[in-house]
């Protein structure tokens, strides 16, 4: 069996995040959000979410990407309600929470909740999108594997390895 790398970094303060990647590939998972105004929701995404437009078909679909795997595609239709319970989770980095979160909340006050730390050890943004699809951005901290995490994560039945 092959080693697979993720695209994800190993967290640390200062990690950069991943590229943004732009080649084609068969897609192991993607979202399909339905979309009243396909170019406010693309606009919505890519300057506050930090997507790129991979490829659009005018009036069809908008394919959406920011790492490898972190795929969306924008499609016309009547979006939710309101956000439900339902939400899609998209790995960032530490230092990309507060500029994600200043970003859309400039692009659409009130969209955010957060961030919250949460005991498995990710910083966690919740933001509701134009189209009410509750998006997680969420941030892996580094593990100090004598702090209260470490314990946690240990009481869990996870190995968590020391230095």
């Amino acid at each position: 069996m092959s080693e697979y790398i993720s695209p994800v970094p190993v967290p640390a303060p200062d990690v950069k995040p991943a590229e943004i990647y732009r080649e084609i590939y068969g897609m192991p998972m993607f979202v399909t959000v339905p979309a009243r105004d396909l170019a406010a929701s693309r606009d919505f995404w890519i300057r506050g979410l930090g997507f790129v437009d991979l490829f659009s078909v005018p009036d069809r679909v908008t394919h959406l990407r920011r790492w490898a795997f972190q795929d969306v595609l924008l499609v016309p239709g009547e979006p939710a309600g309101a956000a439900t319970a339902v939400s899609v989770s998209f790995a960032c980095v530490l230092g990309q929470i507060d500029e994600i979160a200043a970003r859309c909340e400039e692009l659409a006050p009130g969209c955010t909740e957060g961030p919250v730390d949460r005991p498995w050890n990710s910083v966690e943004l919740e933001v509701v999108t134009p189209e009410n699809a509750r998006v997680v951005m969420t941030a892996a901290r580094p593990l100090d594997p004598d702090g209260p995490q470490a314990a946690w994560m240990r009481e869990a039945g996870f190995e968590v390895p020391r230095p």
